[in-house]
């Protein structure tokens, strides 16, 4: 089964590419790396459930913002490469903006890695990761995405 029939699969349809908020490139390869910059969750243009996690955003919201911005991190990566096939997830960093109080940081970021699992499978799609808690995030974001892939056939 494709990448792109395991998105169908799942409902989801890449957008665009999102544009850098800074002097950056969304993605950029590297020999036989993808590094994929920090995506936010946006949807359209606008931040999806925006605050913090322990106070305005529950785990649930943050796992559901943390897929989709795994889903724009793939749109960095399509827009790189073209296709996402090949691929195999190396690292996921998820940062989650939080009170000081908050700890289930991997919870939150459960909704990139058990999307990216769904999407790649068990072997190319879980790699390591770190999860860990920011005062804040740009645009109020609750949640921001990282990607590491390694591209086969390189």
């Amino acid at each position: 089964m494709t990448v792109e029939s395991r998105l169908a699969e799942l409902g989801v349809t890449l957008p665009s590419m999102a544009a850098a908020l800074g002097i950056y490139k969304p993605a950029i390869r590297v020999g036989d790396m993808v590094y994929v910059s920090g995506q936010l969750p946006t949807r359209e243009g606008a931040v999806v459930h925006p605050g913090l996690l322990g106070a305005d955003v529950s785990i649930e919201q943050g796992q559901e913002a943390a897929q989709v911005a795994a889903i724009n991190a793939l749109a960095a990566v399509q827009g790189l490469l073209g296709s996402l096939e090949g691929l195999r997830l190396v690292r996921t960093v998820g940062y989650v903006a939080c009170t000081g109080e908050f700890d289930q940081h991997p919870q939150v970021v459960n909704g990139a890695s058990g999307f990216l699992r769904d999407v790649f499978g068990e072997d190319l799609g879980v790699g390591a990761r770190l999860a860990l808690g920011v005062a804040s995030l740009p645009a109020r974001a609750p949640v921001e995405i990282e990607l590491w892939f390694e591209v086969s056939g390189s």
